[in-house]
């Protein structure tokens, strides 16, 4: 007969099995939801594009959202903030850097390396942390634009069901700023397009899904158009001489998810267990 100390350890195995053939089975199907979700919604369809124009709100801006007779939000999973194959991607921005262009600074450039090198295994917004710049933008289920005329609203749907602030009242930055998990957001427009500085992040989050570092003295621009029906451009300029020799500008098109609409999501429900949470090489 085995001992309590045996039989426990016995019991912790097949638990650890069990809990990485889930993950493992999750990230299967995440993948396979991508392909099934995305089929009708995530490509333009020949010819949509150019019938259906770009509405304009009440404020005389272009809509970031849909109409009553074609409700849905914004899909960004596909792009990231720099190309890492040998070609660019198709769904990346032309101003997009390929990823030995990044100008890391030698420990950025090693701490990016540890970070992939896991598989993402600690990204903080898999644990439910709010998380800023890029990497708002590849959360699952879509992301929501709400124009208030003087200030916008950027809204999850996954993730913490958190949402971002941009002033868009003329003010300045204030001269203390509280670093954030999203920053101090200060925008105008420039024609149909959306400019936004972001000053005063905390470095509790990665700024994209790819896991690049970056400090307290972060500064982004970022910029949102919608050229099409079912495509908005996002671009942004990354400028922290903390982690980088230079600044920086990558993006990618958000696609429109016909029909999809904010739901009842909360963040990893019922998860008892999140520091077995691990990646590849675990």
């Amino acid at each position: 007969m085995k001992d309590k100390g045996h039989y426990r350890l016995g019991i912790e195995e097949r638990f650890m099995i069990f809990t990485l053939g889930k993950l493992k089975l999750a990230a299967l199907t995440g993948l396979l939801l991508c392909f099934i979700f995305y089929p009708l919604s995530a490509f333009p369809q020949e010819g949509e594009s150019e019938s259906m124009s770009v509405p304009r709100n009440e404020f005389g801006h272009p809509s970031f959202t849909g109409t009553p007779d074609r409700i849905g939000n914004w899909q960004g999973l596909l792009g990231s903030l720099a190309n890492r194959g040998a070609e660019r991607s198709q769904f990346n921005i032309p101003e997009a850097l390929m990823y030995d262009e990044v100008p890391f600074q030698p420990w950025a450039a090693e701490l990016h390396a540890e970070r992939r090198a896991k598989g993402g295994a600690y990204d903080p917004h898999t644990r439910c942390k709010p998380s800023g710049v890029a990497r708002m933008f590849h959360t699952p289920y879509g992301m929501e634009f709400v124009d208030l005329g003087e200030e916008m609203l950027f809204i999850n749907v996954g993730a913490p069901h958190s949402w971002r602030r941009i002033w868009v009242d003329g003010r300045d930055f204030p001269e203390e700023i509280e670093p954030g998990w999203y920053g101090y957001s200060i925008g105008h427009w420039e024609e149909d397009t959306l400019v936004v500085e972001t000053r005063g992040f905390n470095t509790g989050f990665w700024m994209s899904r790819g896991g690049y570092p970056h400090t307290e003295q972060l500064t982004t621009i970022e910029k949102f158009s919608r050229p099409s029906w079912d495509r908005l451009r996002y671009e942004v300029t990354i400028d922290d001489p903390g982690a980088y020799t230079a600044p920086w500008t990558g993006g990618w098109f958000l696609t429109w998810g016909d029909g999809v609409e904010p739901f009842d999501y909360l963040c990893q429900e019922n998860n008892l267990d999140p520091d077995r949470m691990l990646g590849i090489d675990q």
